[in-house]
């Protein structure tokens, strides 16, 4: 993604990149927090300057590095914060490949404590054999254990999971085991 890549580059020239990471952090979280900001981010009808001068208030209040400023500034500019997301998610993925970190997403059935986290990220640091920087989301749908992704690799170990093949394994068990129809003495 081009605007990514040129902010990573901006970042890491200007030795920022971990401040403008926790920035973007930020702003992702207050998009998530605020059903008002995800619609004026994403709207059509608010004016390119509208978003732009909101933006940059809003950086300004958070206080965030000028170089982040500017960058979601431009974003608005060019009509491109609806595509924030998936723009913060090249940015931490770039920076954390230049860092020569993996990023895994762990799915868990409710809040790890930081103890728990920590040997997380020990643990899949070891299994992948490079720094693995993990982002929690809770499910509770999952009823417990956890899912597993880094990179194009899956890991599913929930107990959701686990039930739908118990299912799937009763259900064909039960047919194999039907009795048969006798088709040669039916006339």
């Amino acid at each position: 993604m081009r605007y990514a890549s040129a902010f990573v580059d901006s970042a890491i020239e200007s030795q920022k990149s971990d401040a403008i990471e926790k920035d973007l952090q930020e702003f992702a979280m207050m998009i998530a927090g605020s059903e008002d900001l995800k619609t004026f981010i994403k709207s059509p009808l608010i004016s390119r300057l509208d978003q732009q001068e909101a933006i940059t208030a809003l950086s300004k209040k958070a206080k965030f590095q000028d170089i982040t400023a500017n960058f979601l500034a431009l974003l608005a500019q060019n009509r491109r914060l609806s595509m924030i997301d998936s723009i913060i998610a090249a940015v931490t993925k770039d920076l954390a490949a230049r860092r020569g970190e993996v990023a895994a997403r762990v799915q868990t059935a409710f809040k790890l404590s930081p103890d728990q986290e920590k040997a997380l990220q020990d643990a899949l640091t070891k299994a992948v054999g490079k720094t693995v920087s993990v982002h929690l989301d809770v499910d509770e749908s999952l009823i417990g254990g956890m899912v597993v992704t880094v990179g194009s690799q899956m890991i599913d170990d929930s107990i959701k999971r686990k039930l739908e093949r118990l299912k799937i394994a009763m259900t064909s068990n039960a047919n194999n085991n039907a009795p048969a129809k006798n088709v040669a003495n039916e006339n």
